[in-house]
Order: C-alpha cells, then structure tokens, then sequence
C-alpha cells in the first residue's frame, strides 16, 4: 500500500502528457493548427533576428565610440543614434515600398501610413501557402528588412569620423536609406534582374555590407583624411580612446550577427528550416573565430605583435565573408572563408593608408573589401553559383552605389559643405559641432 501511494504521482505524471497530446488532437472548429503555428513560427524568426540585428547598432556604436579620438566620442554615439532613426523613419516612409516593389503596402496608400491608420496585417495567409516565407505578418517582415537598411548606415559613419559636419551626413543617410540601398536591394531581395540572372547573397555581403563600403568610400574621397594623418610621407596613427569599448561593440556585433544570418533562413516552420539555421549560426560563429585568428597570426609575424584593433576588425571580416553563404559551407569551409577576411583585412588596411583613403575604423577593409570577397566566395561551396554571375552583382550593386554616392556627396559638399573648420576639428567634434564632450573630467580647465 505504502508503494502504491509512492508511485501514484508518478503514474500521474507521466499520463499528463498523453492527455495533452488528446486535446491537441481536436484544436478548436475552423482553426488550422499546422498553418498557424508555421505562420506564428516564421514571424517569430522575422522578430528575434531583428532585435539581434538592432542590437548591432549598439555594437557599431560602442566600436566607433572606442575607435575614435576622445574629443570625438560624443559626435560618433550622436550619429549612430540619429542615423538609426532616420533610417527607420524614411524606409518606413519611401524605402520598403521600393525595395519590395510588388508589396501591398503601397497600394493601400501612402497617406493612410503617414498619419498612422495603416495597421500592418498579415499579408496573402492561406491555408495552404503560409510556410512560405512571405506569408509572415507585414509587421515582422518590415521590421526585420528595416534592421539591415540600418546597417547599412551604420557602415558609413565610421569610416568618415572625427571631420564630418553632422547634418550633411544625416542628409546623405536620408537618402542612402530611403532609395539607394532599397533600390539595388530590389535588385535581388525584391525579385528583381539579379536575382533572375542567378545570382546568390543570402544575408547581404553585396546588399549590405558592400553598399556601406562603397559609400563610405565615396565619402572619404570627397572628404579628404583627417588633419596630419599623412604627412612627409608617413602615417600618423590616431590611436582610439578606448580599446574596451572597441572590444564590447566587436561582441555585440558578433553576437547580432546569428540574427543577421540565422533570420535570413526567412522561415523556422520546419524541422528543415530549424536545421539549416543551427548549421548558420555555427558557420557564422566558424567565420568570425578564422577572421580573429588568422588576423592575430598574421599581425604577430608582420609587426612582432599582435595588434587587437586588428584582430576586432578580423573577426568583423570573418563575419562579413560568410555572410553571403551561410548555410552551405562546412564547418572547416566557414573557418577557412572567415580566416581569408581576417588576412585581407590586415593586408587592406595599410593599402588604404598607402593611397592616402583615410578610414577611422577600418570599415571599408572590413565591409567593402570582404563583402566582395564574401561574395565571391559563394561560388566554392553552392554548386548553383558561378564566379560569373557572382562577379556581375558585385560590379553592378558597387558602380551603381559608388556613382550615386559620390555625386550625392559632391551635392551635399557644394551646397551645405561636409567639412567641419579645421579648427572644429582640431578642438575635437564633440565641442564644435554638440557643444558636449564624452569624457568633460579629462578635458584641459
């Protein structure tokens, strides 16, 4: 009797579950189960992924701010605050409706939208379709498009640091995220030519983070580098305020990443589908850990030691390399891809200074150069690539923004000026342009 008294919750423990297993069997009249919960589970994906990708605005934020001299932090942490709503707001406005040119958002108006009576609902759910990817509700798709249109600014502001004028750069931002990353995004994530000619970028190596380079690059032309950077021949080094916040924003930008690949699956409804995003947050992790190394090896050899901004901008490439094929290398294949960006990126960073291209944080190294790669490098683990087509959505996504990006700047420089006074910059953006300082305590009295 005393037994049967022990072992009478345990029977009743495990007849529980069988008896929720009943009641799931019969879901309620009129209701689809297996179609909900794909819907629910996709549009869960589209929602986590772009609260991860947010978070790599803090990453780009805290890089730049440790990057940066310090009587520059305060401009670089105003900027990437600034240009993420900007960005939000005029994707919302202009950008998402061309980027996805066949979406339904603008034919229901564009002035519902601004005043606020748009409700974003789900968008074509039927009962037999909803584990297609664009099926998720509007809401969690738009979101999750808006965090890589964010990015993509975010790419820019590093690279023209501590001499640029602050609202001839948000103007360039308006713009860059309202029609110049939308449109060539179209080209391929809108079903536009480049995705019908074969061409393969799963997270954005070419859409994102080479449109951020190619940007960048055309500002820093028309810039010019900073104050004594070169000079008599040589290189001055600037070095960053702080190298532990420039690690912080690495992390965060590392760990944001798994939603930047993993949610660009675009559908979790599958064990399938669950699999293959495992196998992209390995890969991407693989990636970044080869960038790192082979960044810290490299640096040992070249410079007698390693150097950490080196190696923060190896991991960086490692990610950006193996965001244009996630899913199909091995584990080894991710290293090796990754450990390639990491060596580029030591190899790139000097041939800029070389050319006199002054890049404060190495942006156009990390994004441009190893999104090409990343790019490229598809064709040598997805047997449906060719080095061919790979090669024409790089030249055709890089001349279009670069030409655009350039003229849009030289505009900006005519009309407004994008250079601060050389005694703005000399006294440090923080005071000149804000009239705040980051650090104020260590500020000369």
């Amino acid at each position: 009797m005393k037994l049967l008294k022990t072992l009478a919750p345990v029977a009743a423990l495990i007849a529980l579950p069988s008896l929720g297993l009943a009641q799931d069997d019969a879901p309620a009249a009129g209701v689809n189960a297996s179609t909900d919960t794909v819907f629910i589970f996709n549009s869960l994906l589209f929602l986590i992924g772009g609260f991860l990708v947010f978070w790599m605005a803090a990453g780009f934020a805290m890089l730049e701010a440790g990057l940066v001299r310090s009587k520059n932090v305060t401009m670089q942490l105003m900027k990437n605050v600034a240009l993420f709503s900007f960005a939000a707001i005029f994707y919302y406005l202009i950008g998402y409706n061309l980027m996805y040119p066949l979406g339904t958002w603008s034919i229901d108006g564009v002035l519902s939208g601004v005043w606020g009576t748009a409700v974003l609902e789900a968008v074509g759910v039927t009962a037999d379709a909803a584990d297609d990817y664009s099926y998720a509700s509007t809401g969690s798709d738009f979101f999750f498009q808006l965090m890589f249109c964010a990015t993509t600014a975010s790419i820019v502001s590093g690279t023209l640091a501590e001499r640029i004028k602050l609202w001839p750069f948000m103007i360039f931002i308006v713009i860059l995220t309202a029609i110049i990353y939308p449109l060539q995004a179209s080209w391929k994530w809108g079903g536009g030519f480049l995705d019908a000619a074969g061409f393969l970028d799963f997270a954005g190596s070419t859409v994102v983070h080479s449109v951020g380079g190619w940007a960048a690059l055309a500002g820093a032309l028309l810039l010019g580098p900073r104050i004594g950077k070169f000079k008599d021949g040589r290189v001055t080094p600037f070095p960053g305020s702080n190298l532990a916040l420039a690690t912080l924003g690495t992390f965060i930008l590392w760990l944001g990443w798994f939603g930047f690949n993993g949610a660009s699956q675009l559908a979790m409804g599958t064990v399938g589908d669950v699999a293959d995003i495992s196998r992209i947050f390995a890969n991407t992790n693989a990636a970044a850990a080869g960038g790192s190394v082979a960044a810290m090896i490299l640096t040992q050899l070249l410079y007698k030691k390693p150097d950490l901004t080196m190696v923060l901008n190896g991991a960086l490439a490692g990610l950006v390399s193996i965001t244009a094929e996630p899913l199909t290398p091995t584990l080894g294949a991710a290293t090796i891809i990754g450990a390639i960006g990491g060596i580029l990126v030591v190899f790139a960073v000097p041939f800029l200074d070389k050319i006199k291209i002054d890049d404060v944080v190495g942006a156009i190294p990390v994004h441009l150069v190893c999104g090409i790669w990343g790019t490229l490098a598809v064709a040598f683990t997805n047997g449906d690539a060719s080095f061919g087509t790979q090669i024409y959505g790089i030249v055709v996504v890089g001349v279009f923004t670069f030409v655009v990006s350039l003229v849009l700047w030289f505009i900006l420089k005519m009309i407004f000026g994008i250079r601060v006074s050389e005694e703005d910059e000399i006294n440090g953006l923080d005071m000149a342009e804000l009239g705040m300082e980051a650090y104020p305590e260590f500020s000369k009295g």
